[in-house]
């Protein structure tokens, strides 16, 4: 699970996605400070402790570097940026059940787009897993050598050296 590249100069409109996604009954849109709890622990309850903590870190910045889908008032997923490092797109997540919609492909757009506002001219994907949908999507690249990467486990290799 290396790292990926995305040229945010060079990205695919998201607005046709977003329309399709609200035409049938998805809206995807930016977090709001007053959500975090609610979107937190929907984030711990389906993907874990670290991407809870990273989702945290999300709505810590200003304006919140989260963004979520939503359908009749039930989140279906979520991506944040800039939460492990400046410029690191991720977490992301969709539940099971709303998989396969295009609303990852969504929310992906959303953050990248968000970025791109900010000024970046490029994103890294950290530990970007599957990473055929980011180069479908975005066409994203593979950094050579960033396995593992930031993520490494910091805490046992300084046990290990102390």
């Amino acid at each position: 699970m290396g790292d990926m590249l995305v040229k945010l100069y060079d990205l695919p409109d998201g607005a046709p996605r977003l329309r399709a996604l609200r035409d049938a009954g998805v809206v995807v849109r930016a977090a709001m400070p007053y959500e975090k709890q609610d979107v937190v622990t929907w984030v711990r309850g389906r993907f874990g402790d670290a991407w809870a903590g990273e989702c945290e870190a999300a709505f810590a910045r200003q304006p919140v570097a989260c963004f979520v889908a939503a359908e009749d008032g039930r989140l279906r997923g979520f991506a944040c940026h800039d939460c492990t490092c400046p410029n690191f797109f991720g977490p992301m997540g969709v539940a099971a059940e709303a998989r396969g919609r295009g609303i990852g492909s969504a929310l992906l757009l959303c953050c990248l787009h968000a970025m791109a506002a900010r000024g970046y001219a490029y994103a890294i994907i950290g530990g970007a897993g599957n990473g055929d949908i980011y180069r479908k999507a975005v066409g994203a690249v593979d950094i050579a050598g960033s396995t593992p990467g930031v993520y490494r486990d910091r805490l046992a290799r300084d046990a290990a050296a102390g």
